[in-house]
């Protein structure tokens, strides 16, 4: 769509007939999303290895299944879906964060690097037991604090005394994105346990083969508190999104700011990764695909991510069941499904980028 097509309000009322058609129509996308991802929950119990029909899945809620199907539904399917609808969720609110904080469609958390910085620290516990001291979060307080670690690593290297050019920064994001998988590599080169490096390698891949409920209560209180920190921003960032100029003269702290959503993004990324291992491009896909769709307000597009990456990814995990007896990656879904979206973008956007 070319400016000229871009409709401008004439007055006043024009401008609040635009508004409230921005807001219905949001509003109207999140009951329809609340709907499918009941529907797609639902749908996803009886998609796997075991048959087990809707039939089945309503009589074991009704308590009167078969022991080993009534197993497989609460204690496998149930806690895989949940999962998958958690990481979703806190990755595409992560990666709209980003978009706005950097003004720009290709920032996201694994473009940035900050998911290979949380699969490091992961890492460093599976393998090495660093970190053990808290116990069931171990692996979520060291993906955390390399997470982070990696944010400020990448600021570090792209801020000049001009600011923060996007355009160094997604470049020292996939510079150091790039070292901390090389040396993910080199602490599986060290790994002397056969089955520990057989479950780092598939766990670098993104799955939720193994995702229980204490994964998902540990990853519902992280990522909770990190989505809910970037939704108490949303105001800001629809300000910032204006330029930082304007942002500041409408009482924006734009440091403060950076620092909560950041950190907010840290604990996102470092809470997905401990349960699902890497999993790319979902920051990227569904913020641009809704913000294109509905508009770039984030009080209603914040709502909307959580949404629609939960479906998102529910019907990856129900594709990595569905193509064979052997669970795919989903990791290596995604990447297939990111790697050409990312592309686009950029041709798409290159006069804005470069």
């Amino acid at each position: 769509m070319s400016k000229s097509d871009v409709l401008i309000p004439k007055s006043q009322s024009d401008l609040d007939d635009m508004m409230r058609q921005k807001r219905s129509k949001s509003l109207f996308t999140i009951v329809m999303l609340c709907l499918a991802i009941l529907v797609i929950f639902f749908c996803s119990l009886f998609v796997g290895y075991a048959q087990i029909t809707p039939q089945d899945v309503i009589h074991i809620w009704m308590g009167d299944g078969s022991w080993q199907n009534t197993y497989i539904i609460n204690q496998i399917r149930m806690p895989r879906v949940a999962c998958a609808a958690v990481v979703g969720a806190g990755l595409a609110v992560a990666g709209m964060a980003m978009q706005a904080l950097f003004k720009n469609p290709l920032a996201s958390p694994s473009v940035l690097g900050i998911s290979s910085g949380a699969a490091f620290g992961a890492n460093l516990c599976i393998a090495f037991g660093i970190g053990a001291v808290f116990g069931s979060f171990s692996i979520s307080v060291m993906a955390f604090i390399c997470c982070f670690v990696t944010l400020l690593v990448v600021f570090a290297i792209a801020t000049t005394r001009h600011g923060t050019p996007t355009i160094l920064l997604l470049l020292a994001g996939v510079a150091v994105g790039s070292f901390f998988g090389g040396m993910t590599s080199f602490l599986q080169f060290f790994v002397d346990d056969a089955d520990i490096l057989q479950s780092m390698v598939y766990w670098a891949m993104g799955s939720f083969a193994k995702c229980d409920w204490l994964d998902f209560k540990v990853s519902l209180l992280i990522v909770g508190v990190g989505v809910l920190m970037i939704m108490l921003e949303s105001k800001e960032l629809n300000l910032i999104t204006l330029g930082d100029e304007q942002a500041k003269a409408l009482g924006v702290n734009i440091p403060r700011m950076r620092v909560i959503v950041l950190i907010a993004d840290a604990l996102i990324v470092g809470g997905c990764v401990s349960i699902s291992g890497t999993i790319g491009f979902v920051g990227l896909i569904i913020p641009h695909v809704f913000r294109t769709l509905v508009g770039p307000d984030h009080r209603y597009l914040s709502i909307i991510c959580v949404l629609a990456g939960a479906i998102f990814l529910m019907i990856m995990d129900v594709a990595a069941r569905s193509f064979s007896t052997m669970d795919i990656p989903i990791g290596v879904l995604t990447s297939l499904l990111g790697a050409p979206f990312f592309v686009y973008i950029m041709r798409k956007k290159k006069n804005e980028i470069w």
